[in-house]
């Protein structure tokens, strides 16, 4: 019988009083793709960071090819052959490609071979299937290219455990199928991949078997044939999930909030038309690089078009900047939650209100902080946001309520249009059907919504219509009772539309 390359046996980790695991036994086997899924809070990150090091446990111990190890540094687990990504692509802006690549290669001459290492990087890129300059500046990267240089500098590395934490939040279909296909090569090679993602139709056309945490304690471990994805749901849960996604009946009004008409971007995006209606939740879809996000930076003033017409309730706008936007009833809630999003170190309170930083003070600009702190009370209330005060910093909450104090910081302007980039990106199910659920109330009270989204089975269920998009252009719209993952698809690949019916 093959022995596991890694073993966590009866692993505990507290945080003060707060136990983050209890007891949690786990192993990987050389060659397997091993699923880790659970809800945000489950225990995840930090059996991870056990296992690379970052974090040491409080009792129990890890065991690397039958010998106890103490991993006191990433550097220590790595040496043996274990590398994470993580969830937030972490890049080196200043440095190009090639060098975030091999940042890692610490026991390499100090004197660079340039020619060498960009031949290197190049050849390590040609093994993700994908193209992209070596030379380039990490800071002009998008998510997406960030995530692609993580997973490069892990393959990089003579890896023998890898561990790929929510490695798809940012990527396309076809971009994922690449994902896929690495991961198959490596477990090929004999490398035991860690794949936690919270799209579990990625865990089950890749996965071998599936271990199952909640509240820091391991629930399952079974071969992936014997479980549904109800069961999984359910045991991640708690509770039963059932019609929590189901379509929703149509809040839109007939009346346009918005009016775009020929809006273009030299280089970017060329006469974007659409409208939304007051209630209406529009969806727009398409794959990596289709200039989504563009559009809605350039309507919340981010980075403006240079020519098209907005109009909001039927009178021309003029947005050249976040400050005209929201002065106009526009909310943009980032897909980037640490650019664009949130301050990771400041406070709940400090973040949902501080668009609103007017409201709270006085003609000399002294701060009301009560006001403050009763606004952010009603938003935590209002969304479940989960957190043991409004003190504590954004950052150490989980995604999916760093997620909600997004939300809530953009619902806290009262927004008349309210534009949501990847609403659920790397945040657990049960979040994700809340997060579904105040979008839906929202509507309801007559905010026009906008959402990007490179979930399929998300736009499908929330949208009233769906507009595809692809290099730059509208290649198509549905109304969402209609559509299927087959035609959107169709149009965002650029092969037309076979219609099929849902």
């Amino acid at each position: 019988m093959v022995a596991p390359i890694l073993e966590m046996k009866n692993v505990s980790k507290h945080f003060g009083v707060t136990a983050a695991l209890s007891d949690v036994s786990f192993e990987m086997f050389p060659g397997e793709i091993h699923a880790l899924v659970g809800e945000n809070g489950a225990g995840k990150s930090t059996l991870i960071k056990a296992m690379t090091g970052i974090h040491q446990p409080s009792s129990g111990e890890i065991w690397v090819d039958g010998s106890a190890r103490i991993l006191r540094t990433t550097q220590e687990a790595q040496v043996i052959g274990i590398t994470a990504i993580y969830q937030e692509p972490m890049v080196f802006p200043d440095l190009d490609v090639a060098e975030n690549i091999f940042i890692n290669h610490h026991s390499r001459s100090q004197f660079i071979l340039w020619n060498d290492m960009y031949e290197e990087a190049e050849a390590v890129i040609a093994k993700l299937g994908v193209s992209l300059d070596v030379r380039r500046p990490a800071s002009t990267l998008t998510l997406a290219e960030q995530q692609t240089v993580e997973i490069a500098r892990a393959i990089s590395l003579d890896v023998r455990v890898l561990i790929m934490d929510e490695p798809s939040a940012s990527l396309s279909d076809n971009e994922v199928q690449r994902l896929f296909s690495i991961a198959r090569s490596l477990s090929s090679q004999g490398v035991a991949v860690l794949y936690i993602s919270h799209r579990l139709e990625e865990i089950f056309a890749l996965a071998d078997r599936v271990t199952v945490m909640r509240d820091g304690t391991h629930i399952s471990t079974k071969v992936i044939d014997d479980v549904t994805n109800e069961s999984l749901v359910t045991e991640m849960v708690g509770r039963d999930m059932e019609g929590r996604f189901a379509r929703k009946p149509s809040t839109a009004t007939g009346e346009d909030m918005l009016t775009v008409q020929g809006l273009s971007k030299n280089g970017v995006f060329s006469d974007i038309s659409f409208s939304v209606e007051k209630g209406e939740i529009v969806c727009f879809s398409g794959l990596v690089g289709a200039r989504r996000t563009d559009v809605a930076l350039a309507l919340f003033g981010i980075d403006p078009a240079n020519s098209g017409k907005v109009s909001i309730d039927g009178v021309v706008a003029k947005i050249s900047s976040p400050k005209d936007a929201q002065e106009l009833g526009i909310a943009y809630v980032s897909e980037d939650r640490r650019k664009f999003g949130i301050a990771m170190d400041e406070s709940i309170t400090s973040n949902i209100t501080l668009p609103m930083m007017n409201k709270y003070s006085n003609s000399v600009g002294l701060i009301d902080f009560d006001a403050e702190s009763r606004d952010a009370i009603e938003f935590r209330m209002r969304l479940n946001i989960k957190a043991a005060d409004l003190v504590s910093p954004v950052g150490a909450l989980s995604g999916g309520n760093q997620q909600k104090v997004m939300l809530a910081k953009w619902l806290n302007t009262a927004p008349r249009l309210l534009i949501v980039d990847e609403p659920t990106r790397g945040i657990d199910i049960g979040a994700k059907a809340e997060v579904h659920q105040i979008l839906h109330e929202l509507a309801a009270e007559g905010v026009a919504i906008m959402i990007i989204s490179s979930d399929l089975p998300e736009v499908l269920s929330l949208a009233d219509r769906i507009i595809v998009m692809r290099e730059g252009r509208i290649a198509g719209e549905f109304i969402g009772d209609i559509a299927t993952e087959g035609n959107v698809m169709h149009l965002a690949v650029g092969a037309g539309v076979q219609m099929e019916f849902a």
